[in-house]
């Protein structure tokens, strides 16, 4: 491609300080110096892919090698991403990306191809609980265990649990969650998953902790709620709403009111935006296919449709990014294994990947909300938000 779009974009970058250096050694100077970071494009973008699409363009060239960034990786993204309003995407231009099926045996695909990269590497930079999802830092100090143990117990004392009640767990992970409601409330809990690995991996922790009586995970769509028996005092779903698709929120929410008991209780926690948006293209080819993030505005908006009461939202953006940098951290650290497992690309995809989001949060670019809601009027629940957070 030709310098002169790259230039004209970077010339819109004003307060930071960072040099572009082309593949034919000519330098361009951002701000002043001494530069904070060197972005080294070291192979021509092809102008079409720069076109459809920047951050695709961009990701893509750092994943293949062609472009390298000197210096702290997260602080260059963060530092670029505060101009993310220049960056564009011809949405209709990718509709292999955009547009593609939400049928319940596309998802499971789609979710696979993420959840199900196997247990073995999610273990070598995720805490000792398993937790794939935003924690919660009580302290700067928290280690990443503490804080997903804090993110745990913050949702389970939303839900004011009571003991002999029953937990569904949409999207249920590996399980800690409802391993800590067991055995702290003595509930009788259901988790559903697409993904075989976190259902085996599930599984085999209901064995070890002995909670078969308590306990139970299905490999199951949430769509099939609709048409089952099933029902319980309280629901919560943790970073499984990015999945759902935006034409099937409605779907989701009258599934959830299916199998819920009148007065019962819902914490949805996701990854929400300030704007509706198709997502970003990098992230919807490589990372999560046919994910979507839903603003806090449209979730809200649907809640009186099924007579649901909101009890609290609250905002964990910051949250995610520290969370996000710790994994991170925890990620270069296990290279020697990732590389054997997947090689070099992946390891440059998964870095850009978790620097970027960490990124994209602590720009506001996307966010993190928690939504606390009732079926129906619940006079029951304590008058004060004091139990929200004081468990």
């Amino acid at each position: 491609m030709q310098k002169a779009p790259i230039k004209e974009l970077i010339s819109n970058f004003k307060g930071i300080n960072f040099t572009l250096q082309f593949g034919d050694g000519e330098c361009v100077q951002v701000g002043n110096t001494p530069s904070d970071f060197k972005v080294i494009l070291k192979e021509p973008i092809h102008t079409l892919d720069f076109i459809l699409s920047y951050t695709l363009a961009f990701g893509e060239a750092y994943m293949n090698g062609n472009l390298e960034i000197e210096g702290n990786l997260y602080e260059a993204l963060d530092a670029i991403l505060k101009f993310k309003n220049h960056f564009h995407t011809h949405f209709h231009l990718l509709p292999e990306l955009f547009h593609t099926s939400t049928s319940a045996s596309h998802q499971k695909k789609q979710v696979s191809s993420h959840y199900d990269l196997g247990n073995d590497f999610y273990k070598l930079w995720l805490d000792e609980t398993m937790s794939y999802s935003c924690a919660y830092f009580k302290s700067s100090l928290d280690t990443l265990y503490e804080a997903q143990m804090n993110k745990i117990h913050h949702i389970l004392s939303k839900l004011n649990l009571q003991k002999g009640q029953s937990l569904l767990d949409i999207g249920c992970g590996w399980g800690h969650l409802l391993i800590e409601a067991a055995k702290l409330y003595k509930v009788h809990g259901v988790g559903i998953t697409l993904s075989q690995e976190q259902y085996d991996g599930f599984n085999a922790r209901i064995q070890a902790e002995n909670l078969q009586d308590y306990l139970e995970v299905k490999l199951m769509d949430y769509r099939e709620l609709a048409n089952s028996d099933l029902c319980f005092d309280r629901i919560v779903s943790v970073g499984m709403l990015e999945h759902v698709g935006r034409n099937h929120y409605k779907l989701f929410l009258s599934c959830i009111d299916h199998v819920l008991k009148d007065g019962g209780l819902v914490l949805l926690h996701y990854i929400s935006s300030q704007i509706e948006s198709p997502g970003d293209a990098w992230i919807k080819k490589y990372i999560f296919p046919g994910g979507v993030i839903p603003s806090l505005r449209e979730i809200v908006s649907l809640l009186p449709n099924y007579h649901d009461y909101i009890i609290d939202i609250e905002s964990l953006r910051r949250h995610y990014t520290q969370t996000l940098l710790m994994w991170a951290d925890n990620f270069e650290n296990a290279l020697p294994q990732v590389h054997k497992m997947f090689g070099e690309k992946f390891i440059r995809m998964w870095r850009m990947y978790l620097a970027s989001c960490a990124a994209c949060f602590n720009n506001g670019v996307v966010d993190l909300h928690q939504i606390l809601f009732t079926k129906g009027v619940n006079n029951e629940l304590p008058m004060t938000r004091d139990y929200l957070y004081t468990k």
